[in-house]
């Protein structure tokens, strides 16, 4: 049976399993009477009506549900003003503002690159994404609807049925249909998170409407509402997971199709009813229907509990997300440490480590020279690569510790990481960390190489000697595996790619790869001679991409193709720094006048261009990084005392400013 509770021992699904039961209750109060009243264009309507708000909101970087519920607010009011009139009917004037809204949010939409992915979660939901803040969010919005629907339950019935006669007895019909209207907006914006702007609406319509064939009481309505709405969301969740489907659809299609299951077994009571089999026959069926939402936790047959495994990629101590948590740390010049977190928006101190100098990162750890010593900073993100799937984490942000060992005890020049070993390189050496210490915060050596750059791959290390260029392959133990036939002389700049690893050197570049056990290695030359000033020293790409870049001097920008095998130099004209996502994406500049430029990676022709810093960059000063990942790239903005997200694929719009109390002067992406 452990294939039925295995979706739920991960955080992230729990958190979206106690998000669609809180929703289901939500939607079963404001559904009820959406399905009584006869009130399914309106509920659709104001479902739709959302998009321009969370539009805006997502432009802004503002709160999405903030912008839901401003777009609904504005929506209902819109109706209410319309139904006033007596030359419109209730559905015309409900039908021009719902298009009306619609179309200002596909306006909104067409003006921005981005949308082209964002608006997937906007239209269909993001249950796995909840947070506990939007737990807390969704507990407090279902509590006000109790309220609204206890209070209310009187006039609500009399509005139902009577609206004369709701008048007649003083229950002042205009304000309890304000307040019905008002609860449908509590309950379409509390689930938008979970289901989106289109499918919303099923989740508030579908319930209620199989309940309604085995209940006459409103109260006996919503509750079995609310079963149905758990029903869906437990099943859902579950076939959601093992069938890899998106979970807010699949929840909303078990809802519809639990309507017509209830339809069929309301027509089969019918039946038996009519053909004489009595209230017997009905109420098995009744009961049968009832016992649906409890039978998909069932463990069944009377069997002991399971014993509970260590889920698939279980990290001790952290917790499982549906998406990478990425975070950015950044130090100032006097050592100040601090980490944004670009999901929660905040940002955390995390240590002083005066006479910082450099920072180099992996997909978890940020590494700083400081005072001789490389200092180690967890920033509490990372992803664990499965091959065929991930899983992202996320854990307390800390200090780890110093790394003393480092030879010579220079700047980090690179940081390469996989399970077993971290490998720091410095200009002198490179030291070995244990991995699986380093995660639990010891920093633990394994080894020092002195003179040679080190890379863990494929469970074996791949050596290079600085002063001969040769290149080996090593065991774990240090032991010599096999020399490989090629030579990497004056090496400079090292990168990890899905197609392998990558050495810069005095003539182009080396790579390393591994097939069948078998470690080989090739030349990339350079297309020309190239002077010692414009010859590629350090790789910047997004990670695991197979497209490197790193400037040229003050030519402009080199293109390492690594699938193609190819150098290309793009006469771009003198840049602070430079990187790209890969293969068809945008290359991206910044000049030291504090303008971000665009480029089309293949021709280096400048796309697009908007001043970013807030100040030029000194001459002699560290020039600002870009960090780039499949979605946003990030600049530290050192005079604006900032780290500026910016939107790439949306002409390199600035979606949003963190701003810091230190001066940005180094910054590396974790999490990614």
């Amino acid at each position: 049976m452990d294939v039925l509770f295995a979706p739920f021992e991960v955080s992230f699904v729990q958190r979206a399993l106690w998000g669609g039961l809180l929703v289901s209750c939500v939607c079963a109060l404001a559904g009820t009477w959406v399905v009584v009243r006869g009130m399914a264009f309106l509920g659709d309507a104001m479902a739709h009506g959302m998009l321009p708000g969370v539009a805006v909101a997502s432009l802004l970087g503002g709160n999405l549900l903030v912008g839901a519920a401003c777009s609904a607010a504005v929506m209902a009011l819109g109706v209410t003003a319309l139904q006033r009139n007596p030359r419109f009917t209730a559905d015309t004037g409900i039908g021009l503002v719902f298009v009306g809204m619609l179309a200002a949010g596909v306006i909104i939409v067409s003006r921005s690159q981005s949308f082209a992915v964002d608006v997937t979660g906007f239209l269909f939901g993001d249950v796995l994404a909840i947070r506990d803040r939007d737990l807390g969010c969704l507990g407090a919005a279902l509590a006000v609807a109790a309220v609204v629907t206890v209070l209310g339950h009187r006039a609500f019935v009399a509005l139902a049925f009577d609206p004369r006669k709701a008048h007649t007895l003083g229950l002042r019909p205009r304000w309890a249909q304000a307040a019905l209207l008002g609860l449908l907006t509590l309950a379409i914006v509390a689930s938008f998170h979970v289901a989106g702007t289109l499918l919303v609406f099923g989740l508030l319509i579908a319930p209620p409407a199989a309940a309604i064939h085995w209940a006459d009481r409103i109260p006996v309505i919503m509750l079995l509402a609310a079963l149905f709405g758990s029903f869906a969301t437990v099943t859902g969740l579950f076939v959601s997971w093992h069938a890899g489907t998106a979970a807010g659809a699949t929840i909303v299609a078990v809802a519809v199709a639990t309507f017509f299951a209830s339809v069929a077994a309301a027509w089969l009571r019918d039946r038996l009813r009519s053909s004489g089999s009595g209230k017997r026959a009905a109420a098995l069926a009744a009961a049968a229907l009832a016992v649906l939402p409890v039978a998909g936790c069932g463990s069944g047959g009377g069997e002991s509990a399971p014993v509970t495994e260590t889920p698939h990629g279980y990290v001790e101590g952290a917790e499982e997300t549906d998406a990478p948590q990425t975070r950015v740390v950044v130090a100032d010049a006097a050592g100040a440490v601090r980490v944004v977190d670009t999901i929660e928006n905040t940002v955390t101190p995390a240590g002083q480590h005066p006479g910082a100098t450099a920072i180099r990162g992996d997909d978890r750890f940020a590494y700083l020279a400081a005072g001789g010593a490389v200092r180690i900073v967890d920033g509490g993100a990372w992803t664990v690569d499965h091959g065929d799937h991930m899983h992202y984490y996320k854990a307390a942000i800390r200090e780890v510790g110093t790394l003393r060992g480092a030879p010579g005890g220079g700047a980090p020049a690179a940081v390469h990481s996989d399970v077993a070993l971290t490998a720091v390189a410095t200009a002198s050496g490179t030291v070995l960390l244990d991995r699986p210490a380093l995660d639990d915060g010891h920093i633990t050596e394994r080894g020092v190489l002195d003179g040679a750059i080190a890379i863990p791959y494929e469970e074996h290390l791949a050596v290079l000697t600085r002063d001969t260029g040769r290149l080996e392959i090593r065991g774990r133990d240090g032991a010599t595996v096999a020399p490989l036939a090629e030579t990497c002389p004056s090496p400079r700049g090292s990168a990890v790619t899905r197609r392998g690893l990558v050495f810069g050197c005095r003539g182009g570049a080396v790579t390393v790869t591994e097939t069948g056990g078998r470690f080989e290695a090739a030349k990339i030359p350079y297309p020309q001679p190239v002077p010692d000033a414009e010859r590629a020293t350090e790789f910047t790409h997004r990670p695991g991409s197979t497209t490197l870049v790193a400037r040229a001097g003050d030519r402009g920008v080199w293109v390492l193709d690594v699938r193609a095998r190819s150098w290309r130099l793009l006469d771009t004209g003198p840049v602070a720094s430079a990187n790209t996502a890969g293969e068809g994406s945008t290359l991206l500049t910044l000049t030291r006048d504090g303008v971000l430029h665009g480029h089309d990676i293949a021709t280096g022709a400048r796309t697009a261009q908007v001043p970013l810093l807030t100040a030029p960059v000194p001459d002699g000063a560290a020039p600002p990084s870009i960090e780039i990942d499949t979605t946003r790239a990030y600049v530290n903005d050192a005079a604006g005392r900032a780290v500026r997200e910016i939107d790439y694929r949306d002409n390199l719009r600035l979606a949003r400013s963190f701003p810091l109390d230190i001066t940005p002067t180094h910054l590396v992406e974790t999490g990614r």
